[in-house]
């Protein structure tokens, strides 16, 4: 079968009007990466969830298992799958970008604690999905690695698990247990940066926790992890001075960033904040990232590196949003529009016509991007990213619709609309050998919600997609 119709075909596994029948018809597909686009629909019908579950091929039993928009309880029943595969999938959790993935039943968690393959339980615990309650019941685990596993629900444990796994026979254990008790205990400081290995957990530790006086010096005079030191909360007072001269512009930059220091102390260090410099949100940041009072304060500071913070808190109140909408640092107006949950909407606009970073294509998806009026605003832009927008419209006219259509830079999208009259979907799915930007527009018809169901099947018979006998199916392991 030729590429454009593996094109179609996959434009039509993502069209959420895809009846039962259609989709049972693509997992019988030949084309494999056609039945794993089916099984990782964020939306499947129950007789197609049931036939995912028992296909032949493991790979689309694991593309389900690693679907973030499936069920919990649906994801959950392949814990009786024969092939280890696929509870490796299940176990290491979907595949998700800033999006929360409800947990498993915690009988399945149980299980997969205790397969027999090695791997499975790894990952179960190595991969950040596991629910902390489950984690916490890990303390007293024969395996030392399921007790440093209980560490990361050290909130969630009593105080006499806490003691035993700061005094575990397995130094591993000891290490992840300190790291929990570090910023409140100084000898454990010590014996952590005395005792690990890798140079940035060694940093973690320098940077939150608690210090001696001896430590510090120590450290500042081998010269080492100043950075780190730079930005810890224990630092004393006159050591914090010395690194605000050091010579190092990364160890100044973390001096001007602490949350002790006014905005005359801060200016009077010779630090920098350059465009491009990627920056995490300061940690004293998130203490009070609903303070609105100290939001405001931070939005208005001159150290950029405060604003960029500032912006991604969700308790910014409204003042200091407009503020750090018209900020001079282009990343503080970014952050404010990916994480604000109310940005402003020529901001986002502004943003996503005229940014320059991979972000800014992402941002039609937050709450608030502008619709009415593009059309008017944007249809006969010279920019093609602008005449995609009148797409948003609701109040798009036919014959605007029509052209978007048939403009080789936004045929695709206007492909998609699902006020893109029947007949002219089925012209743009009609051409047995297009070019290349004519596919891509094909593929996007093949995915617009108002095809007929129909015509859904007529497309699979043009492409020899064969029906598939629910009952003719045998698990490979």
């Amino acid at each position: 079968m030729g590429d454009r119709w593996t094109g179609l075909l996959h434009g039509l596994v993502g069209n959420k009007a895809a009846p039962a029948d259609v989709l049972l018809r693509l997992l019988g597909h030949e084309d494999e990466w056609v039945r794993r686009a089916v099984a990782r629909r964020a939306v499947l019908p129950q007789e197609v969830i049931e036939a995912v579950l028992v296909h032949p091929d493991r790979n689309v039993r694991i593309a389900f298992a690693e679907n973030a928009g499936a069920d919990a309880e649906q994801r959950a029943r392949l814990v009786d799958d024969p092939a280890p595969g696929v509870h490796l999938a299940l176990a290491m959790g979907p595949m998700s970008y800033r999006q929360r993935v409800a947990p498993l039943p915690d009988r399945v968690y149980e299980r997969l604690l205790n397969h027999p393959k090695a791997l499975v339980r790894q990952e179960l615990i190595a991969w950040g999905w596991t629910p902390a309650h489950v984690l916490a019941g890990l303390a007293d685990h024969e395996e030392p690695l399921f007790r440093r596993a209980a560490c990361q629900a050290w909130d969630r444990l009593p105080d006499e698990a806490r003691e035993r796994l700061l005094h575990d026979e397995d130094p591993g254990v000891r290490q992840a247990a300190a790291l929990q008790v570090c910023h409140e205990d100084e000898e454990r400081t010590t014996w952590l940066v005395d005792r690990m290995e890798d140079a940035w957990r060694v940093g973690e530790v320098l940077a939150k926790g608690r210090l001696t006086r001896e430590l510090a010096e120590r450290v500042i005079a081998e010269g080492e992890g100043l950075a780190a030191i730079a930005c810890n909360p224990t630092l004393p007072r006159d050591l914090v001075a010395r690194l605000a001269v050091d010579p190092d512009p990364r160890v100044r930059l973390q001096v001007s960033a602490r949350p002790e220091l006014s905005e005359s102390e801060r200016a009077a260090i010779d630090y920098t904040v350059g465009a491009e410099d990627r920056l995490p949100v300061l940690d004293w940041m998130w203490e009070r990232c609903e303070d609105a009072a100290f939001l405001r304060g931070c939005a208005r500071s001159s150290h950029t590196w405060l604003r960029r913070s500032a912006a991604v808190c969700p308790g910014l109140p409204s003042d200091a949003v407009e503020l750090l909408a018209q900020d001079e640092d282009f990343a503080v107006r970014l952050l404010l529009a990916e994480f604000h949950p109310e940005p402003p909407p020529e901001l986002l606009l502004d943003l996503y016509l005229h940014g320059t970073h991979r972000a800014v294509g992402m941002l039609v998806t937050r709450p608030g991007f502008p619709a009415d009026g593009l059309a008017a605003r944007l249809g006969d832009s010279p920019d093609p990213r602008g005449r995609r927008l009148a797409l948003r419209d609701p109040g798009l006219e036919p014959e605007l619709l029509d052209r978007l259509s048939r403009d080789p830079q936004t045929c695709a999208d206007a492909a998609r609309d699902p006020r893109l009259p029947v007949a002219r979907i089925l012209e743009l799915l009609a051409d047995p050998d297009p070019d290349p930007e004519a596919a891509v527009a094909a593929r996007a018809a093949a995915a617009n919600p108002a095809l007929p169901a129909g015509d859904m099947r007529r497309l699979l018979d043009r492409a020899g997609v064969p029906e598939i006998p629910v009952n003719d199916r045998t698990i490979d392991c």
